[in-house]
């Protein structure tokens, strides 16, 4: 197939998703949060609907923006607007019921020739179905779609890593604490990649959790 728009995702990956529910992250979306977890969490946790994430800008016509109401539940959702609505941009980060695959199926492309991701969040939003988590203070999203906010996003995780001696976005640590793997296994990782950063950092987590 040739390049369609971000929502043949599920029409490409229908056979994998199956009966289940699906995430989609943009792969040129980078996001960093002492929270995040328990965001996507609450996410999970809803039996049906979609679930977008939004985050406060300043300049919010550049962006897809989303209006919210009581309880999260979104009632307009508009991509560049001149007159905002919101100061909420949609992150590229997306949570759906098994509806999506239907939904993207029967999604016309839009004037630019794409299946467009507004347009499945938007039928969701008509259903009643569209929820909106918000990325609060504290949280960053950065966008690497570009040379200049690549560099951006990479200046920001070096300073992290290098002044707070953390690893970002390290798996085996993610893992581990999430309860994926154990102790031994995130160890294991560990001792293969000691001689890096990344291999160090993974061996520090589990001695830190294990003496808490």
């Amino acid at each position: 197939p040739r390049p369609e728009g971000l929502a043949q995702a599920f029409t490409i990956g229908a056979d994998f998703i199956g009966d289940d529910p699906v995430a989609l992250v943009l792969g040129d979306n980078i996001f960093f949060g002492a929270g995040l977890p328990d965001l996507l969490a609450s996410a999970i946790a809803r039996p049906s609907g979609a679930t977008v994430f939004s985050y406060h800008v300043e300049d919010p016509e550049r962006y897809g923006v989303v209006e919210f109401g009581e309880g999260g539940r979104a009632i307009s959702i508009e991509e560049k607007p001149t007159q905002p609505k919101s100061n909420h941009a949609v992150t590229g980060l997306y949570f759906y019921d098994n509806r999506v695959v239907q939904y993207a199926r029967d999604l016309k492309p839009s004037p630019r020739g794409e299946l467009e991701i507004t347009d499945i969040n938007r039928l969701y939003m008509e259903a009643g179905d569209l929820y909106v988590e918000q990325m609060g203070r504290g949280y960053a999203w950065l966008d690497t779609g570009t040379h200049d906010s690549l560099l951006e996003a990479g200046e920001f995780v070096r300073t992290l890593q290098h002044r707070q001696g953390i690893q970002i976005a390290c798996l085996e640590e993610i893992a581990y604490e999430q309860g994926f793997i154990s102790a031994d296994e995130a160890r294991t990782r560990g001792e293969m990649f000691k001689k890096t950063a990344y291999g160090r950092a993974i061996l520090k987590a589990v001695s830190l959790v294990s003496h808490a």
